[in-house]
């Protein structure tokens, strides 16, 4: 019994340092990946996007004219409220969930990360998600600053600029 446990760890341990050395492998590459696309680049200086993001972003937007505003971006996403209005009564519930989840997902993790940092700062993206985060709690803040990073890095793929926080 004693010998099957210890092959069991044997076996466990040499796949999980395989897996780790694949792992960074597929990091490195990522982060090459990400650093000959300019657009990545780009995308890179918001806080929150780091190679993946960025590079998930131009891999799967491609055209990013496609999409007429940043709201509709951030809407493909599936990162604005479903709206049910009806006899002029505007009616918002919760996000649509609809869109590329994978993107989506890796727009919330990258603003629930920033989010730790807002406390601390005192631009005008800072404020506002502090704001938000008072008012209506943290996880509505991280969908409403993933919904805000959207939309700016669409406005960074369509105008091919370069990010400057608002001071």
């Amino acid at each position: 019994m004693m010998f099957i446990s210890l092959v069991r760890k044997t076996i466990f341990y040499h796949n999980f340092n395989k897996l780790s050395f694949l792992s960074c492998t597929k990091d490195r590459h990522l982060q090459h990946r990400a650093q000959e696309s300019e657009s990545a680049r780009r995308l890179m200086a918001v806080e929150g996007v780091g190679p993946v993001t960025a590079t998930a972003v131009v891999a799967t937007v491609g055209d990013a004219h496609e999409f007429s505003t940043g709201r509709q971006f951030a809407t493909w996403l599936g990162l604005t409220p479903r709206q049910s209005s009806s006899g002029g009564k505007t009616r918002l519930g919760g996000i649509s969930k609809r869109g590329n989840v994978y993107l989506r997902t890796l727009l919330v993790h990258g603003a629930r990360s920033v989010l730790q940092l807002t406390e601390s700062r005192s631009d005008r993206k800072s404020q506002w998600v502090e704001a938000v985060k008072k008012r209506r709690g943290d996880n509505i803040a991280a969908i409403a600053l993933a919904a805000k990073h959207a939309r700016i890095l669409w406005a960074m793929l369509v105008r091919g600029e370069t990010y400057q926080l608002a001071a």
